[in-house]
């Protein structure tokens, strides 16, 4: 039996779904990329959590 966090899930079908997480269809989905095995929204959003990083450590050391 697979235990819920095992389940990968669609961070965009599963809004307004009032805690109901919609199932990612990985490969048959748009959003998917194959070669990191790892939604395009996710890919997107750790970015941005880099550069804010970045522009934080870097208004630090000013």
């Amino acid at each position: 039996m697979a235990v819920k966090k095992d389940i990968p899930f669609c961070p965009i079908l599963s809004i307004g779904t009032d805690g109901i997480d919609m199932v990612c269809t990985q490969e048959r989905c748009s959003w998917y990329i194959p070669s990191v095995k790892k939604c395009s929204m996710y890919i997107m959003a750790y970015n941005a959590l880099l550069s804010a990083n970045s522009r934080q450590a870097a208004q630090k050391k000013k």
